[in-house]
This record gives C-alpha cells, structure tokens and sequence, in this order.
C-alpha cells in the first residue's frame, strides 16, 4: 500500500460509500479479510425488531408464518419463541393499548416459561400480533428468519429482556475473569433484564460496562415508546447502522487505521467511536486522493484476485471454490508446488496447511454459510491429519460467524457448518473481452466517441439528467478530455454542461459508465 497509508500496523477499516450502498472492507496486516455492505434501504437487517402479524400456524414444522412486510413471510419455529414469549406478548399488548407507564420491567410480572417440546399453536394463532427480531437476512427466495427471543447487542453487553440470568461468552476462558464480570454486573442490572457479557468485556471496568448498559436500557425505553403507534409490520425499533454494529464487534486495540471517503459517513463513525472508545478517535481518517479509495489502497486489485472461482497460493499450489444451492465445495490443488523437494507426504501436509489458512480467510470474505466440503490433498498419516484439522481450527478460531469443524472423513473430506445470516458476498470478476463485450464480433474502437456521444445525448434529453459524470478506463478517459479543443469541451459548446471524467485504471480496455450525482449509475 503506497502513498497515504504507509503506516500499517495490524488491522484496518476501510469505508467507502456511494449513493446506494456502504462497502466496508477489513484488512488484517494488509491482507483482505472480510468485506461487508450495506444496502442504503435495508429494512431487514439483522437485530432489526418489527411487529408482526402472524399468517399460518404450521403444527407440521412446529412454527409459524409471520407477516412483518417482506414479500415473503419471515419463518418462525417454536424453539425461537424463547422461554418468555408469554411474558413478551403480554407486555407488549399493554405496549399496544397505551397501559404501560414506562419502560421499567421492575413491577412486572412475568408469565410461565413455556415448554422446551411444546407446541406453537399452544402459543400463537393467526392473525395474532408479535414483537420479533430479525435473525437471519432474506436469502435467495426465503423471506427472514426471525425470533421472538428479543436481545439488545452493545459493545461489552446483550441485554435480554424478561430474564434473570447472568451469562458470559464461552471464549472468555479465565474462571477469575468471568466470577468478576458476573458480580460487577449483578450489582448494576436493572430488574427484570438478563445479560449476556461478551468476551470483549475482559478486563472492562465498571464504569465502562455501566455506560454500555445504559445505553442498551434507553434502546429498550425507544423501543418501548414506540409501541402505542405500531402497527403490523412496522419496524419497531432499527438495529444501529452495519457500519456502527461492524465497529461495535470488532473495533479493539490492534486497529490503527479507519479510511472513510464520505464526509458525512466521516462524521458518523468518528462520533460513534468518540463514543464507544474516545482514545481511538485519532484513527479516523476521511480519504481525499484523486483516485478512489478502495483504488488507492490496493483493494479493487484484491477483490479481483480472491472472488473467483480460482484463488491462488504463494506456494503456487490453489483452490477451486464452487457453489451449489446445497453446498459449498472447496477443491486444494497442489500445482507447480508438488514439484518441489521432499516426499509427497511432506509436500501434501504443507500445501494443505497453506490452503487451511487461506480458506479461513475465503469463508469470512465471502461470507459463506451452510454446509462447506473441503477436498484436501491425501495425507496417510493420521499424525498429519491431525495436524491439518487443529491447523483449521487455529485459523478458524477468529471467525465471528459460529461454526462447526468435523474430523478428516475416511475418504479426506473435512465438513464444516457456518452461520449464515445474511446473503453471500458476491463480487463480479469475470469481465467482458474489451474488444468483442463477449459477442464474438470487434466493433471498431474508432467509433467509441460517437457511441459515447450518443449515449450523452440520450440521457440529457431523454432521461432529463441534470448533472452527469463518465467513469472510465483512463485511455478512454484521456482521448474524451485532451486536445483543443477536447471531445467534452465540445460536449459543453454544444450541451451546455460540464462532464466531469474519471479515470478507473480498474476497468477493462473499453470500459466505461455513465453515473448520477449520487454516484449511482445511470442505465443506458
């Protein structure tokens, strides 16, 4: 990474935002590690809460059908109810008819837990109104997975609702540590709300912890206040932006750079961290280089090289990823890399410890989630098998997604089962041949000025674009501004507007787009 971001100590954020979305990449000792993007209308994301209108109960499935505004309706099964789904719904109708006082759940008294191996239909009938949370994003053609086991995620701290109990991560090792946070906690937890501590909160102080608290109970009294004007299928309360929730979870002493390019995103997210860690306020940096900032800091290159079918090793040995509505299946070739000395055995192992770390690294960029088979190359020696799943394991331990690792199968397959919660990640890297767009045929390169131009016209007079800006490969992008006069100083005389043209040294050799003000692109 050149020029504005030489110092690069372990991890960093970069944030880059146009008009319809938020691409937010992380990148651990300059390597791409995980990319995320939020949709600038996603109304379910997860953590979202939504009053919903339940349409089918299924005695079948154990679940019900709810209609929280979705074009599918999302799937509720029985074991997401939680224990006090009883003591949620009669809260919440006192919500809906205007009878609660506040938020406090002090003079509450809670209903029976249900049965672990009940039935829903014991608890839920049609038509019947329900506050749930979104747990898994609309997927393919599945509408959401949601739960009624409301939960509000802090920093250090989830607060549940309706519990007594007093929970820590299971990451969190050290018997002191947690015997600690568990009587810190029990000190100041307002009654009525179980808290779940994350592992992040080691080492925390009370004050810290009573702050991350706080906040979580004024998240709980907006949603609270909100009630009496629900609706079915209104949003209830919004889980906080991805950008915020992303720094939430993984924002810790080892970041050292955070790269905004939206001056208002900038704002944003220095405020948040001003808030959630003060100290670290120095960190955030607002881009402003001529060239993009995912350009400049070497992650389109990235993008490119780890979205496709093919990923390559240093060793030169690779994988081939393919992707079934079933399953994700992962093939580790040993190329060039079987040439070199030493036996087989040793060979193998090796290469297979290289793929193991870097397919860690392709299940959290992508996203990956449901059942994963991996093909490694034969090891005969259980040692070394042994060896290669700890390897795994070690490499997958820093995966927020949960997940499963089985033993090497008889046959050397090794399955893995990873949350999924949202959509893949998916990058487009396959292009068109610049010379033919993939038809076959060579259109002659001496008539892009005229196409351009044509194009121009249509979308200042047939789709009344006011400001309109050309994203293009920098040989087009120099042949439209240089020379007197220039292809777009002719375009003024004749238009009367100004087109401002950027040079993408991403795109292919004939590459080019038209874009809005927002930065969206105009389709043509």
């Amino acid at each position: 990474m050149q020029g504005q971001y030489p110092f690069i100590v372990s991890k960093e954020l970069f944030i880059n935002a146009t008009g319809s979305e938020i691409v937010i990449a992380q990148l651990e000792e300059r390597r791409l590690v995980e990319l995320t993007r939020e949709k600038g209308n996603n109304n379910y994301a997860v953590g979202d809460i939504y009053l919903g209108r339940v349409k089918k109960v299924m005695p079948g499935l154990n679940a019900a059908f709810v209609d929280v505004g979705y074009e599918k309706d999302a799937f509720l099964h029985y074991l997401d109810l939680g224990p006090q789904v009883q003591s949620l719904i009669k809260y919440v109708n006192q919500g809906l008819a205007g009878k609660l006082q506040n938020a406090s759940l002090e003079h509450f008294q809670n209903e029976a837990d249900i049965k672990k191996d009940g039935k829903i239909g014991n608890v839920l009938q049609a038509n019947q109104s329900v506050l749930v949370q979104i747990a898994k994003e609309p997927i393919s053609t599945k509408g959401p997975r949601i739960s009624s086991e409301i939960s509000l995620a802090g920093r250090f701290l989830v607060l549940v609702p309706f519990s007594d109990k007093i929970s820590v991560s299971q990451k969190l090792r050290d018997g002191e540590e947690r015997n600690r946070l568990k009587r810190l906690i029990q000190s100041i937890r307002p009654k009525g709300f179980g808290v779940i501590i994350r592992t992040v909160a080691q080492n925390k102080k009370v004050a810290e912890l009573d702050q991350d608290l706080a906040e979580l109970v004024q998240r709980w009294e907006k949603l609270v206040g909100n009630l009496p004007n629900a609706q079915p299928k209104n949003k209830v309360l919004g889980e906080i932006k991805r950008t915020s929730a992303l720094l939430r979870d993984v924002l810790n002493d080892s970041f050292s750079n955070i790269v905004v390019d939206d001056p208002n995103i900038f704002a944003e997210v220095r405020n948040y961290i001003h808030q959630i860690a003060p100290e670290k306020e120095k960190i955030v940096r607002q881009h402003k280089g001529k060239a993009g900032l995912f350009e400049e800091a070497g992650i389109d290159r990235q993008l490119k090289a780890l979205f496709g079918q093919n990923v390559s090793l240093r060793s030169g040995a690779y994988l081939i990823i393919q992707h079934t509505e079933a399953m994700h299946v992962i093939d580790v070739n040993s190329g060039h890399r079987s040439r070199s000395d030493g036996d087989q055995e040793t060979n193998a192992l090796e290469t297979n410890m290289e793929a193991a770390v870097e397919i860690a690294r392709q299940l959290r960029l992508r996203d990956m989630g449901g059942i994963i088979v991996v093909d490694f190359i034969d090891l005969h020696s259980p040692v070394n098998r042994k060896t290669l799943f700890d390897k795994l394991k070690e490499a997958m331990a820093v995966d927020r997604a949960k997940h499963t690792i089985l033993p090497p199968s008889k046959f050397g397959l090794i399955q893995i089962t990873r949350q999924r919660v949202r959509p893949e990640m998916v990058v487009e890297t396959l292009e068109k041949c610049p010379a033919c767009s993939g038809t076959g045929e060579v259109q002659s390169s001496l008539l892009i000025s005229d196409e351009i131009e044509n194009n121009l016209r249509y979308v200042l007079q047939e789709l009344n674009e006011k400001t309109v800006q050309i994203w293009a490969n920098p040989y087009i992008a120099a042949y439209l501004t240089q020379g007197f006069p220039s292809m777009r100083m002719k375009w003024f005389m004749k238009y009367k507007i100004w087109v401002p043209i950027k040079a993408i040294n991403s795109y292919h050799f004939l590459e080019y787009h038209f874009l809005n003000k927002l930065e969206e692109e105009i389709k043509i």
